[in-house]
């Protein structure tokens, strides 16, 4: 037994590491057999029981953290001001489905076209001109997500034009004027 402990081998590892804690190693070290002689101290590596356990410990006094509305009632600004009215909502939708929808059934037509023309061998096509048509047309439909924002008449009353080039010029500006005022503040 006293060879066992005594031995010059290094210390065994166990690593309990996993990808989403990573921890250090631990360090298994022989140590000399301990006497059944309870009258010793506990080392520092025992841990004590915790005292403060959920719902024994102390009692929270502090307040509650203002809401958001709250908040905003304390700034003089209202969150119900800044609603989206359901008829510009309902024109945003519409306005929305045309120009992401529009592109991105192009984009799939075209794929189809290609691999019709291929399979038929009416034209041997060269790689590059689907996966550049696809993402021309792809591309196209994410970026009328924010066109169709943009062009969409944001005051109730007015219906706007129907490309929206005026309201994407009104819009834009004052969608950076709001942005400006809430950073100054």
């Amino acid at each position: 037994m006293k060879t066992l402990i005594s031995s010059t081998k290094p210390p065994l590892c166990i690593s309990n590491s996993q990808p989403w804690k990573p921890k250090s190693p631990t360090f298994l070290r022989p140590t000399a057999p301990q006497s059944l002689n309870h009258s010793r101290k506990p080392t520092s590596t025992h841990h004590r029981p915790n005292a403060n356990a959920k719902g024994f410990g102390r009692i929270n006094t502090t307040p509650p953290a203002p809401t958001i509305k709250e908040s905003a009632d304390k700034l003089g600004t209202n969150r119900d001001d800044e609603e989206i009215p359901q008829v510009v909502f309902e024109r945003m939708m519409v306005r929305i489905a045309v120009s992401v929808g529009v592109p991105l059934a192009g984009g799939l037509a075209a794929l189809k076209f290609f691999d019709v023309v291929k399979e038929r061998h009416l034209w041997d096509i060269p790689m590059w001109l689907p996966l550049l048509t696809a993402f021309f047309m792809f591309s196209v439909s994410a970026l009328g997500l924010a066109y169709a924002a943009l062009s969409t008449s944001w005051d109730a009353e007015k219906r706007g034009s129907f490309l929206g080039l005026e309201e994407v010029q009104q819009n834009w500006v004052e969608m950076w004027r709001e942005e400006d005022e809430s950073n100054n503040m």
